[in-house]
């Protein structure tokens, strides 16, 4: 098949493209290397450097002609979204928008939509949180995930545009940006390999999903041979196993086998304090389900960024 993936030079997105590429696919990378890198492009997928909210993107679709697209580029920043909520409406749901008439133009039988589980569902749904508790995400980034499930949806209706949705955990592996807001683990993982001290938000009791990228590639991969009838599949990709940011320190602070140093900052806007997904549908749908357990990922991540002391990876 030939498949372009959006963000496809990003943490999650080149990992995708890899697996794309070891199946036997045609594939294409979409990405404006705003926080994507070269340094994950495979040199055997066609490359465009522009933005999903660039009119070029038609030409791009027209050229390369995609049955599937896997669409992961993204402003991918809760606290951002909560400062600059006009720019992440901007990018994830007019960029998505963009997109989806593009590929409605050009033939495009499938969107893969990278959606997200941990912000989706809000502080009064109870963890592991299945697909049937109603959305009440508390931040932007939330609410354009879930406006842009509605557009596909609608698309599928409308044009007979394919979608599956995958709503995924808190995702951590290697090539995950340690710079700026998002990535709890990278960041971690950065300052202990410099030996830097790092900032915990809030008391650290938070929870969330840590999903191993290589699980929610597997995730991508099966969905997108997954047949698809009226209802679009909403599938949520996570361990549903809580985490809380202290005991994430504990495991790291053994792997590392010294005492880390770091303190307490204040909690961050909007941010949720405890998030789970239950993933049973994806089990039963996909075939799918997390092989990594989350101190075995956190080793793998550790060990990816003390190879890379001075890695500027993207997301």
């Amino acid at each position: 098949m030939r498949i372009l993936i959006t963000g496809g030079a990003g943490f999650i997105g080149s990992h995708v493209a890899d697996a794309f590429l070891a199946a036997g696919h045609d594939v294409g990378v979409l990405d404006d290397l705003s926080s994507g890198s070269n340094d994950n492009l495979d040199p055997r997928a066609r490359f465009w450097r522009a933005d999903i909210r660039d009119p070029a993107v038609d030409a791009i679709l027209g050229e390369f002609q995609p049955e599937i697209v896997s669409h992961h580029a993204a402003q991918m920043s809760v606290g951002v979204s909560v400062r600059e909520p006009k720019r992440d409406a901007d990018i994830n749901i007019l960029g998505a928008l963009n997109l989806l008439e593009a590929a409605t133009r050009h033939g495009v039988r499938r969107v893969l939509f990278a959606s997200t589980g941990g912000a989706m569902y809000g502080d009064r749904a109870v963890p592991p949180t299945p697909e049937t508790v109603n959305p009440e995400p508390v931040s932007p980034y939330g609410v354009a995930k879930l406006a842009v499930e509605r557009y596909l949806y609608a698309f599928q209706v409308m044009h007979g545009l394919e979608a599956v949705v995958l709503r995924y955990a808190n995702v951590y592996g290697p090539r995950q940006n340690p710079h700026g807001e998002a990535g709890v683990i990278a960041i971690f993982s950065r300052a202990i390999v410099a030996d830097r001290s790092f900032t915990i938000n809030g008391d650290g009791g938070q929870t969330r999903d840590y999903t191993y990228v290589g699980d929610v590639v597997q995730a991508v991969v099966l969905a997108a041979a997954l047949p698809v009838g009226d209802r679009m599949p909403i599938l949520n990709i996570g361990t549903g196993a809580e985490t809380s940011v202290n005991d994430l320190v504990a495991t790291l602070q053994d792997l590392a086998g010294r005492p880390l140093r770091f303190q307490h900052g204040p909690a961050k806007p909007g941010e949720q304090r405890r998030s789970a997904l239950d993933a049973g549908l994806a089990r039963s749908v996909l075939g799918w389900q997390p092989t990594v357990d989350v101190r075995v990922g956190l080793g793998k991540t550790l060990q990816w960024f003390r190879e890379r002391p001075g890695t500027s990876t993207g997301t």
